[in-house]
Parts: structure tokens; C-alpha cells; sequence
């Protein structure tokens, strides 16, 4: 299934296991609808690792970059509750950027979803995207089981944003500036299989991108969307 709109936040994480609990109340109960619930959000995914190097991953869809960028949203990150103060101080290892959607496509929404975070020379951009359009992501698209491909690039000034959240969670943002999605509905076994081969780091780098290759696998837990949050 396509992304929902033109803009993303995409973020990785660990969670100390003392704050494992409430992690997940309050994420669920709380965060994600606050988040849907801000002008332009149309969804949020959380999804946990099947084998990754950080456990979570959280994925917010807007409807434009500028939503991302705008003063409803950072009204909300730079007010945080009292139970998001308590909650975040319990993250370990952020990784976090604010992403346009470069390109977006698929059937359905998957169970599963591989991340691959990694690089791109400035002056490689145009190329490595056209590539990626031209083989890559139609040649993905086609493998059995595949729901969606999704690419995004980070706006890395809107990244570097320090907020009154990322404060209270006192470690500081990684920004990966290229990200790879691909969703997926089989078994685990065969999607980890598929991803290994289609997001390997000798595949992207013949293509102009550049390592760090960080590949992670992920299951999924919560879906919230502003039709919900609405509803009440």
C-alpha cells in the first residue's frame, strides 16, 4: 500500500527494560493518538524487531512535508505531557528524521517491514533515485509476497530541530538521510530472505549509495489514524 501522504517521520529506538511497560501504555494510549491528532496526520505505525539493531520502529505519515515542519507540530513536541516526560527518559539510541516521500508504491499495508537506513552523496542523489525507480523498486514490487516499497529522504534541517522531547529523552538523534522501506505479507523466514537480497548493501552501493547499510526486520504491533482518533 501506498504511504498516506507526502511527508514521514520515521523513527528507530531501543527502551530500557524498566520502562518496558510503560513504553507500551503510553504509546499506545496516549502518544500515537495525540500524534494522529495533530492537523495533517493521517497515520501511525509501531512495529518490533524481528532482527534489527534497534528494537522499535515508529512510523508516522502527514500529508506533507510541511506538516512536519509546521507550528501545530512543534506546538506538540515542544509541550510534552507529563506521561510522554516520564516515558521518554526510558529511550535509548534514537534514530530520527523528518522525510519527504520520494517515492511510494504497493497493494496492501504488510505485517512486516524491512528498514534500511544508509547514504547518499549529494552530487549521487539524482542518479541513485533514478536508479532506484528504473530496477530496484519495480523488481521488488514484483517478488511474491511484496505489499509495498517506500523511499524516503530525510529534510536534515528539520531533523537537526532539537525539540523540548528529544531534551527530556537526554540522548541525542542519529539523522539517516536515505531510507528504504519494503513491506511485506509471508513468513517471516521467506521476507527476511527476500529483504537479505533485495536491500543488500553491495546492491544499493552499485548504485551510488553509500554505507553504513543499516538493515532491520520488524513485525507489526499498532496502526492509529486520524479516522480513529477522531471517532474518539
Amino acid at each position: 500500500m501506498s504511504l498516506a501522504g507526502e511527508g514521514a517521520v520515521a523513527i528507530w529506538h531501543d527502551i530500557a527494560p524498566e520502562g518496558r511497560a510503560d513504553f507500551y501504555a503510553w504509546h499506545g494510549q496516549e502518544h500515537m493518538p495525540e500524534r494522529v491528532g495533530i492537523p495533517g496526520f493521517l497515520r501511525g505505525r509501531r512495529y518490533v524487531a524481528i532482527e534489527a539493531d534497534l528494537e522499535f520502529f515508529n512510523l508516522y505519515e502527514a500529508q506533507t512535508v510541511e506538516v512536519l515542519k509546521g507550528q501545530d507540530y512543534a506546538a506538540r513536541v515542544n509541550a510534552p505531557t507529563p506521561w510522554t516526560l516520564s516515558a521518554v527518559q526510558h529511550f535509548r539510541a534514537v534514530a530520527r528524521s523528518i522525510c519527504r516521500v520520494a517515492h511510494t508504491a504497493g497493494p496492501a499495508q504488510g505485517g512486516m517491514i524491512a528498514t534500511l537506513r544508509y547514504d547518499v552523496p549529494d552530487e549521487q542523489a539524482a542518479s541513485h533515485k533514478a536508479s532506484l525507480l528504473r530496477g530496484l523498486i519495480p523488481d521488488l514490487l514484483a517478488k511474491p509476497g511484496v505489499a509495498g516499497v517506500h523511499l524516503l529522504t530525510a529534510d536534515a534541517e528539520a531533523s537537526g530541530v532539537a525539540t523540548a522531547e528529544q531534551k527530556a529523552r537526554g540522548v541525542a538523534n542519529a539523522v539517516p538521510r536515505w531510507v528504504l522501506l519494503l513491506e511485506g505479507w509471508g513468513d517471516e523466514a521467506d521476507f527476511v530472505a527476500l529483504a537479505r537480497a533485495g536491500l543488500g548493501g553491495d546492491r544499493l552501493a552499485a548504485l551510488g549509495g553509500e554505507g553504513p547499510f543499516t538493515l532491520g526486520f520488524y513485525r507489526h504491533q499498532i496502526t492509529r489514524t486520524r479516522t480513529q482518533w477522531s471517532a474518539g
